[in-house]
């Protein structure tokens, strides 16, 4: 089923608009589909990207800063997001060495064990996209890179 289907719309003002509002719809999609996936862990999508941060620092740690700013959701609270995460026992926070005023976290092992166990589960997800090639999807990523890229070149 296309966009025009989905919302009931049969017109839109130009090809961009429709785009935009395609984009929109399948994001809310994506993340829709994400929560779902996530409900039987625990966790939220803000909380998996967190961990997933946590991990990618390979056992290094990072400031509560850092984690901000590599956020899929620039809204989000990293600090309450945090705090939640350690409520669960998935990550270690303390005190910055270099400055006391920052806050250094780090994924513990039992966020780690959550993670593989839910990569397995978004692995089996993702298969759902099989049948659209490797080349088709390079090629959406380079559209949606350029979508975002006009605001940053302007």
């Amino acid at each position: 089923m296309g966009i025009s289907e989905d919302l009931k719309q049969s017109r839109f003002t130009t090809p961009t608009s429709k785009a935009i509002v395609n984009i929109i719809f399948t994001g809310n999609w994506m993340m829709q589909q994400q929560y779902e996936l996530l409900k039987p862990f625990g966790l939220t999508a803000q909380q998996y990207n967190v961990l997933r941060i946590l991990r990618g620092q390979q056992n290094n740690p990072i400031t509560v800063l850092g984690i901000t700013e590599r956020m899929m959701d620039k809204m989000s609270n990293a600090s309450r997001l945090v705090d939640k995460l350690l409520e669960k026992k998935l990550v270690l926070r303390r005190e910055c060495p270099q400055d006391r005023r920052a806050v250094d976290v780090m994924i513990l092992p039992a966020g780690l064990a959550l993670l593989e166990e839910i990569d397995q589960v978004q692995i089996a997800w993702e298969k759902n996209f099989a049948g659209i090639n490797t080349v088709k999807m390079e090629q959406l990523n380079e559209i949606l890179d350029e979508f975002r890229n006009v605001f940053t070149n302007n």
